[in-house]
Formats: structure tokens, C-alpha cells, sequence
């Protein structure tokens, strides 16, 4: 388990430059790409994006004012919850995410033809199943120490 955590963490920074590659000349950061990406198909409150993408609330909430602050995302009026409003891509956030696109599938082609289909399903289907058990056990990680 180790080994994979190890490894877990080189992917992380791998997938983080490719990222940085790919959003930097749209004008996003990894991090706001990624809380953009949480709300391109609905807004979506700051606590559900944290829940969605697995992060730390405040950070997205950092994220997401510094996204509005660039004109990058709006906030809008939440129904469901006077205080926590809903957050989607600006126009101009639109922009920047249909700016990569290219790019991100040139990269994500690239990568998955060393590939079979067979094996990115099991990558995929473990990584799920190991992110269930994670979650599953992450109140026990919190009385260690």
C-alpha cells in the first residue's frame, strides 16, 4: 500500500505539470482549472465542488473568489441555501476552458494509446474502489497520533 501511495504521489505531480502545460496559456492554474471542471456541467455550490473533487472547502472557496476576481466565474443566487451561493464559468471562463481543449486531448490521446482499453478500465475501476475505502476509513486515520 505504501508503494502505491508512494506512486500515487509522483502521478499527482506528473498529471499537475501536464496541467500546468496545458491551462497556463489560457491563463488558468491547475487549481482553477479544476474547480472550474467542477462546475462546467451545473453550478454548484463551493462545499459541493470540495466534495465533488475531494479538496479542502476553504481552498476551493479561495479558488473560487480569486475566479470571480478575474472574471474567470459568477456567482450566482443559491435557492437551496441563502448564504452559500452557486458558482459557474464566466464568459470568459468559458473561453479559457474551450481554449484548452485541444490540448488536452492531444495529451490525453497521447497517454492512453500506450495503453489498452482493458487496462484503463482496471486503473479507473481500482482507483474508484480504493477511493471508497479511503473515505470509508478516514475517520480512523483522524485519532491517529
Amino acid at each position: 500500500m505504501t508503494d502505491i501511495i508512494v506512486r500515487t504521489f509522483h502521478l499527482n505531480g506528473a498529471f499537475l505539470r501536464a496541467a500546468e502545460h496545458i491551462s497556463l496559456p489560457q491563463g488558468l492554474t491547475p487549481s482553477w482549472w479544476q474547480v472550474l471542471g467542477g462546475v462546467l456541467d451545473e453550478p454548484r455550490s463551493v462545499a459541493d465542488i470540495a466534495r465533488d473533487m475531494g479538496m479542502a472547502r476553504q481552498s476551493v472557496q479561495r479558488t473560487a473568489d480569486l475566479l470571480v476576481e478575474k472574471g474567470l466565474a459568477e456567482y450566482l443566487p443559491n435557492p437551496a441555501h441563502a448564504r452559500a451561493k452557486l458558482i459557474r464559468p464566466s464568459p470568459t471562463g468559458w473561453k479559457a476552458i474551450r481554449g484548452m481543449t485541444e490540448a488536452q486531448h492531444a495529451f490525453t490521446n497521447r497517454v492512453a494509446a500506450r495503453f489498452d482499453d482493458a487496462e484503463l478500465a482496471a486503473v479507473a475501476d481500482l482507483m474508484s474502489r480504493l477511493a471508497v475505502v479511503l473515505a470509508e476509513d478516514e475517520g480512523s486515520v483522524r485519532t491517529i497520533g
